[in-house]
């Protein structure tokens, strides 16, 4: 009786002194294993009489169960003191971000539209828009296009088969700019304005697409001359490509709808193989691109669109959305625009939440 005491004793002390949970599966071992030394006492009853068995045997098993009940609640206490230091350990910081999920973006011609926008309301001007299936009045006649005009069949026009209430002819609007006739017919003049939008001409090759994008812009007021014409387009181009050296040349043209009508060249440099707009084209290493037409409203376009051309003067200009993005972003085949391609567009694409500004840059990349 004094030995199991004993061997009681020394086995809880030894239990509870014990400070990691390999120790004490280590002492679960020594004891209760099947070469244990309380195991090895159970193995003598089966050597004992029935009188010494049913004296022994309540000794041996309540030894037995009191070094387990130990050893469990040594193992719970153990596991509790873990779980407390990882708990004070560890630090769970709320203020990450969340792991980046799969989300759309912006095109970059949606992007280019935006940036326009914002560049030409800082300068007063309103978007305008209009419907892409027009009557030919307005998209031709009404800008000094004659049935009969050749600059008609430059356009290279998709026509339907029926006709408005008017007997007018309908089709794919070839430009923008039906929505300046429409703007100075409902709201008359002063007006500025810029009309962006989706274009349609019977065209496909290596550089032009069916359908394309195109902003034109309208100023209409007393007193507007060329100058003011040449200021616009060198601040909107200064603001788009963040660039203060942009040098312009105006060189005479036609087009029906102004006059005079002038083409806007820019200057440009090759910078490791791209074309780079900035300085002045006729520097050493620069040279001229052609960037859009532009020039004083013709004053039959304005007795078409009932404003008195002996009292209001304006001027327009036209160019391409496609190939401003591909000017400004280095993008260098006009078909990947249209190609569904989800890898080119997650490449030159832009975050939704990334809107231009003019304080933070209208061409800040997502």
């Amino acid at each position: 009786m004094t030995d199991l005491a004993n061997m009681r004793d020394t086995a809880l002390a030894r239990i509870d002194d014990t400070g990691d949970a390999a120790a004490l599966e280590a002492l679960r071992v020594e004891f209760l294993g099947k070469q244990g030394s309380i195991s090895g006492l159970m193995k003598t009853l089966g050597k004992m009489t029935p009188e010494e068995r049913q004296t022994e045997a309540p000794k041996i098993q309540s030894l037995r169960g009191d070094v387990a009940d130990a050893i469990a609640a040594k193992k719970e206490q153990l596991e509790e003191a873990e779980l407390e230091a990882r708990l004070a350990s560890e630090v769970l910081d709320l203020t990450l971000p969340a792991p980046a999920t799969p989300k759309g973006s912006v095109h970059p011609v949606s992007q280019v539209m935006d940036e326009l926008a914002e560049i030409f309301a800082d300068l007063g001007f309103t978007v305008a828009t209009g419907p892409e299936i027009e009557d030919d009045w307005h998209n031709f006649t009404a800008l000094n296009m004659a049935e009969t005009h050749p600059a008609r069949a430059m356009h290279d026009t998709f026509y339907f088969p029926d006709v408005d209430t008017d007997g007018r002819r309908m089709l794919l609007r070839t430009h923008t700019s039906p929505v300046q006739i429409r703007s100075m017919a409902e709201q008359g003049a002063p007006i500025r304005i810029i009309a962006p939008g989706r274009v349609y001409r019977s065209d496909s090759d290596a550089t032009h697409t069916p359908m394309f994008h195109q902003v034109e812009g309208l100023v209409i007021d007393k007193g507007i001359h060329l100058g003011h014409l040449k200021w616009t387009l060198e601040t909107f181009l200064k603001a788009f490509f963040e660039r203060d050296d942009i040098v312009l040349r105006l060189r005479p043209s036609y087009f029906p709808f102004t006059e005079p009508s002038v083409e806007v060249d820019v200057g440009w440099q090759d910078v490791n193989g791209r074309r780079v707009l900035g300085g002045d084209g006729d520097a050493p290493g620069h040279g001229w691109m052609e960037l859009l037409g532009s020039g004083m409203v013709n004053r039959r376009v304005l007795e078409f669109a009932g404003v008195d051309p002996d009292v209001y003067s304006g001027f327009a200009w036209g160019l391409g959305v496609d190939r401003l993005a591909m000017l400004k972003y280095g993008m260098d085949d006009l078909r990947a625009f249209f190609d569904g391609d989800y890898r080119w567009a997650e490449h030159y694409g832009f975050s939704p939440f990334d809107q231009p500004t003019l304080s933070a840059g209208v061409g800040a990349r997502a």
